[in-house]
């Protein structure tokens, strides 16, 4: 059984692993820091399971109406430790109050990004805010399973692969079963965020506890990221921010995300869920600086719980134009110069490659100014 042919026909969702009846596929990392499936041909019984339940491989419908909204949650605390408007919270409040479990990224105590349960709003807020890293899926599909098979609800949240690569899991519809994907504009390497995060320890000479990459202290819609190491805060401007200019120079984005099949406005879950760029145009006066959430509904689940939940929202409806921001369009371009930032990152000690990763960039920005001035 081969997977795969190429990385770009790998998410790394880890479906194919968690269905696997014969514990054949394990996951292993590449050189640039993700994880990809490996099969044991002597345990594959060649049942084909791990083909059916790979999102790049399946297709789903689609074809329903749709609702395109603006939301900002009423609550001014829910909208500050968001990293948009809130929406996440309200479904997820929405699904405790039915004694469910809401599942989605969180940070491990080393720093790595792992899918986590909440029952609660203690637990939740372990789950909010972005997270600039593919998270883990190990073990997630089966205890959403076994809540959803216990009559349980489950809000689950991720990229739109993963949130597909669940459906195709699960091989069943269920009502209580709640799916919002991101906007989302591909995933960088974990192995480049634990490289970047010891970097940083050791650079603080301390152990880092939290990272916030969209900190809203300036009511700014996030342009701040910030960091905690043994109690100190730091915080810095997030085009100022090392890790944060290789994700946003597309650097560090998996092969996959390039051809990203998701980067449209039609999608399988009940929700999408994500930034509302652009909001200074299509309502200014709600503007303020604190994040505003794009929504879209794509089910009749979906539209029912919306209506259940949107009292606890200041919102408005808008056309399907006005929420089409580039990743509901294309995919990431590839970094022109990716293939070469991946080879001195696997050579060089990480501590040089920062430097050098600064001193290029510092030099590219030389050069912009002086072709702009030259005309």
């Amino acid at each position: 059984m081969e997977l795969y042919t190429s990385k770009e026909g790998c998410c790394g969702c880890g479906a194919c692993m968690a269905v696997c009846p014969a514990a054949a596929i394990h996951m292993v990392w590449d050189r640039e820091g993700f994880l990809y499936p490996r099969v044991d041909q002597e345990k594959c019984i060649d049942c084909k399971r791990c083909e059916k339940v790979c999102p790049l491989k399946q297709e789903e419908q689609t074809e329903q109406e749709r609702l395109y909204l603006g939301v900002q949650a009423r609550d001014d605390a829910i909208r500050h430790t968001s990293s948009s408007g809130g929406m996440f919270q309200i479904l997820a409040e929405y699904v405790f109050r039915r004694q469910g479990v809401v599942f989605g990224a969180a940070y491990t105590e080393d720093m790595r990004v792992v899918h986590r349960e909440a029952r609660d709003r203690e637990g939740l807020a372990r789950l909010k805010r972005t997270k600039y890293v593919q998270s883990n899926l190990r073990g997630v599909y089966q205890r959403i399973e076994a809540y959803l098979k216990k009559d349980r609800w489950v809000l689950f949240c991720g990229t739109p692969c993963q949130a597909h690569a669940l459906r195709l899991y699960l091989n069943q519809s269920y009502d209580k079963l709640l799916t919002a994907d991101l906007v989302c504009y591909g995933v960088p390497s974990p192995g480049i965020w634990k490289s970047y995060i010891r970097y940083l320890e050791h650079k603080k000479r301390g152990k880092m506890t939290d990272f916030s990459f969209r900190d809203k202290r300036n009511r700014d819609n996030g342009h701040v990221c910030s960091y905690v190491i043994d109690g100190s805060e730091y915080a810095e401007e997030l085009n100022r921010n090392f890790y944060c200019r290789m994700y946003f120079a597309d650097d560090t984005v998996r092969p996959s995300c390039y051809n990203c099949k998701y980067c449209v406005p039609e999608r399988g879950s009940d929700f999408t869920i994500g930034d509302f760029w652009g909001i200074e145009k299509v309502k200014p006066e709600m503007d303020d600086g604190m994040g505003t959430s794009m929504v879209i509904v794509h089910t009749e689940k979906g539209k029912k719980v919306w209506n259940a939940v949107k009292g606890e929202t200041a919102w408005f409806a808008c056309k399907k134009e006005e929420v089409l921001q580039p990743r509901l369009l294309t995919p990431t371009a590839v970094a022109k110069n990716r293939g070469y930032f991946m080879m001195l990152y696997r050579m060089l000690p990480f501590p040089v490659f920062a430097k050098l990763f600064l001193l290029s960039s510092a030099v590219e920005g030389i050069l912009r100014r002086v072709r702009r001035c030259n005309g």
